[in-house]
């Protein structure tokens, strides 16, 4: 069994609902190209197919960096990344779950930022119907910004595989993804 779903209204990988299956799958250039849409973000999904649902983890769908000792002063930001969208594929075989799961958004350069690559931490990990963490793998985003192209784009697709035990059913587990909070001059 697979399905796929999407935060992406109207967009790339589905329809106006994310509860519709999309007839594509979930890459990097659907992703990018989706980034650069100005849609509403997705933070959650349905559970299709008794799949996985795949969200934004609250609180950490962007990140600002500030300059050192000025966290929260708006003229002492270098950059702030933000994860747009997100999209899920899964396949069910037995009690092994493979979760396809993309995610993408775009970095901005604030007043402080200096042109180059931008290197963000993201964390990514899979919950139990209990919120217990089962699965985490950290990972970076880069993004290349400059003084004439001030918005950088980035997408990336992963994908998770895990065990389900007996008695639970795969729809009690959650993927999630954010910007890790703990990044130096993060605020």
């Amino acid at each position: 069994m697979s399905s796929i779903t999407s935060g992406i209204g109207g967009g790339i990988l589905g329809g106006g609902n994310a509860s519709k299956p999309a007839e594509k799958a979930v890459t990097h250039e659907q992703m990018l190209a989706a980034a650069k849409t100005n849609a509403p973000m997705s933070v959650g999904g349905d559970v299709a197919g008794g799949c996985p649902r795949f969200a934004v983890w609250p609180r950490d769908h962007h990140v600002t960096i500030y300059e050192p000792g000025r966290v929260g002063d708006g003229l002492a930001v270098i950059h702030r990344g933000e994860i747009t969208q997100t999209a899920r594929e899964c396949s069910i075989q037995g009690n092994r779950v493979t979760v396809k799961y993309g995610f993408s958004g775009r970095v901005l350069m604030g007043p402080k930022g200096r042109p180059g690559t931008v290197t963000l931490p993201v964390n990514v990990f899979v919950t139990d119907a209990k919120r217990a963490r089962i699965s985490n793998e950290r990972a970076t985003v880069d993004v290349a910004v400059s003084a004439d192209k001030p918005i950088g784009y980035f997408s990336s697709v992963r994908t998770v595989t895990f065990d389900v035990p007996v008695g639970a059913r795969p729809g009690e587990f959650e993927v999630f993804v954010g910007f890790d909070q703990a990044a130096p001059g993060a605020g």
